[in-house]
C-alpha cells in the first residue's frame, strides 16, 4: 500500500505558496463598444507549449533556457511550482532559465490544489528524479469533464503505482518501462504526459491515436534538443526511445495560435484591420478556411497575417475537432462572429461536452443562440445520444447590448470581451483573472489597437 502525503497550506514555506497575482484578481474591465480595432499586435509564445516545456526542464541535469515565454498567470504558477520543488528559476522578460539539477522534494504543495491542470504533468519527471511523485488536485477552466484516467492508466502500464486520496495523488515507480499506449481519444494532456515519462523510460514507447497539435510538436522538438530520441510517425503515432540522461539546451517557444485567432476575430468583428505579427499560417489552416467561408479577407505575410473586417458575413456550418481540425479554443470567438453573419449557422462541438455554457451571457446581450443535444454535424462524436447540449444554432445578424458578465474561463472570457467591443454602450467584465491567465498584457495590446477599456 502506498503512503499518501497530505499537507496543509499553513505547513508550507511562504515561497511555496502561489502568489496572489498569479492566482486571483479582484479588478474588472469596463468596456465601451463601437470602435474598430486597428494596428499591429505581436503574438507571444504559446501558453499551452511554454507551461508544459517548463515541466520538461525537470528532466534535464543542466540548465534549460526557454525563449518567447508569455508573461501570464499560468507561467507564474508553473514557475512557482518548479521553485517549490527546489529548481532554480530565473526570469528576464520573455526568457526563462531553469536549473533543476538539484531538486529537493518530489511533492508539489497542496497550496496549488485546483489552480490549474499542470501538476498532472509532473508525474513522469518526478518519478524519474525521485521514484515518487505527489501532486495536488487539479483545477482549470470549467468547460466540461476532463478526466485524467488516460494519463494514469498509461503511466501504470509503464510501471507506476498510483493511488488517489482526497486532494492528493501519489505515484511510485522504481523504473518506468517503454510500452505501447493506445489512447481512446487523442488527448493533448495524456500525449504530453506519456512523452515526458517515455523519454527516460527503459526501452521504446509507442503512443497511438495521439494528439499532434503544434504545441505537442514543439514539446517534442525541445525534448529532442535536450537529447531525447523522439519521432512522429504516421496515423497519429509517436515513437520514443528512452535515454539515460537529458541535458541543457536553448529553445524558442512556438507562437500562440489561439491568441492569434483571438485577435483575428477582434479585427473582423469590430470592422477593423489588425496585422497579427508572428501568426503562422501552418498552425491556422482550419481557422483560415473557416474565415474564408464566412467572407473574411486576410493577407498572408512572411512575418504574420493581416485580418480585416468586411461589410457582411456569410453563415456556415462548423465542427470542432482535434488538430489539424478546427480547434475547440477557436470556437467561442467564432460563435460570436457568427452572431453577426447574415443567416443561420451551426456549430457542432466534438471535444468538450459543456463548452457552450458561456452562450447564456451572450443571449442576455441579444445573441440568438439555441443549444441542442443532437449531433448537428457529420464528424464522429463522443457525445452522441448523451444528455449534453453540444450543438449550437446561431441566427444573425444581431445587435448586442451592454451587460455585466462574469468570465468563466479563458476563451469564453475573450468572446465576452469581443461582445462588449461591439455592443452599444459600456459592459462590465468581472472574473478577468481567467483572461490574464492566458493573454499577455491584454489591456495594453487592446488599448494600443484603439479599444476603450478601463480597469477598475
Amino acid at each position: 500500500m502506498l503512503a499518501v502525503f497530505v499537507y496543509n497550506q499553513s505547513d508550507m514555506p511562504k515561497h511555496a505558496k502561489p502568489s496572489a497575482a498569479a492566482t486571483s484578481t479582484e479588478h474588472e474591465y469596463h468596456v465601451t463598444g463601437g470602435v474598430p480595432l486597428k494596428g499591429t499586435v505581436t503574438i507571444p509564445g504559446a501558453k499551452n507549449a511554454a507551461s508544459k516545456e517548463l515541466v520538461a526542464t525537470l528532466l534535464a541535469d543542466e540548465p534549460v533556457i526557454l525563449e518567447n515565454v508569455p508573461q501570464i498567470g499560468e507561467i507564474d504558477l508553473t514557475c512557482e511550482m518548479l521553485q517549490g520543488l527546489g529548481a532554480k528559476v530565473k526570469r528576464s522578460g520573455h526568457r526563462v532559465t531553469v536549473d533543476a539539477s538539484s531538486l529537493t522534494t518530489s511533492q508539489i504543495p497542496t497550496a496549488y490544489s485546483k489552480k490549474n491542470r499542470i501538476p498532472i504533468l509532473f508525474l513522469g519527471p518526478l518519478l524519474h528524479r525521485f521514484g515518487e511523485a505527489v501532486i495536488p488536485a487539479l483545477g482549470g477552466d470549467a468547460i466540461g469533464a476532463r478526466p485524467v484516467d488516460f494519463h494514469l492508466l498509461a503511466l501504470e502500464k509503464m510501471g507506476a503505482k498510483i493511488v488517489n486520496e482526497g486532494d492528493v495523488t501519489v505515484a511510485r515507480a522504481t523504473q518506468l518501462h517503454g510500452t505501447v499506449i493506445d489512447l481512446p481519444f487523442p488527448s493533448v494532456g495524456a500525449t504530453e504526459n506519456v512523452m515526458l515519462a517515455a523519454v527516460k523510460a527503459k526501452g521504446t514507447t509507442v503512443i497511438r491515436n495521439a494528439a499532434v497539435e503544434p504545441e505537442i510538436v514543439d514539446l517534442a522538438l525541445l525534448l529532442q534538443s535536450m537529447g531525447a530520441i523522439i519521432h512522429q510517425d504516421v496515423n497519429r503515432t509517436w515513437i520514443i526511445e528512452g535515454v539515460e540522461r537529458l541535458g541543457g539546451t536553448t529553445h524558442r517557444v512556438v507562437p500562440d495560435r489561439l491568441v492569434a485567432a483571438s485577435f483575428a476575430i477582434a479585427a473582423v468583428i469590430t470592422g477593423g484591420d489588425i496585422f497579427v505579427k508572428d501568426a503562422r499560417q501552418v498552425d491556422l489552416v482550419s481557422f483560415l478556411n473557416a474565415l474564408r467561408r464566412v467572407g473574411v479577407p486576410f493577407e498572408i505575410r512572411e512575418d504574420g497575417i493581416r485580418f480585416m473586417g468586411a461589410e457582411s458575413y456569410k453563415p456556415i456550418a462548423l465542427e470542432t475537432d482535434v488538430f489539424p481540425g478546427f480547434s475547440t479554443d477557436w470556437q467561442q470567438p467564432f460563435v460570436l462572429l457568427l452572431t453577426q453573419a447574415q443567416g443561420v449557422s451551426i456549430v457542432h462541438e466534438t471535444v468538450y461536452e459543456e463548452r457552450f455554457g458561456y452562450t447564456e451571457a451572450l443571449k442576455k446581450m441579444g445573441a440568438k443562440i439555441q443549444l441542442h443535444r443532437e449531433c448537428l454535424g457529420s464528424k464522429p462524436c463522443r457525445f452522441i445520444n448523451r444528455d449534453y447540449k453540444h450543438s449550437a444554432i446561431i441566427s444573425g445578424p444581431t445587435t448586442l447590448k451592454p451587460s455585466t458578465i462574469v468570465v468563466p474561463d479563458i476563451r469564453a472570457g475573450f468572446s465576452y470581451l469581443l461582445a462588449a467591443l461591439i455592443a452599444n454602450g459600456t459592459s462590465v467584465l468581472t472574473g478577468v483573472g481567467h483572461l490574464e491567465r492566458g493573454y499577455e498584457d491584454l489591456i495594453g495590446k487592446m488599448t494600443s489597437l484603439g479599444a476603450k477599456i478601463n480597469v477598475k
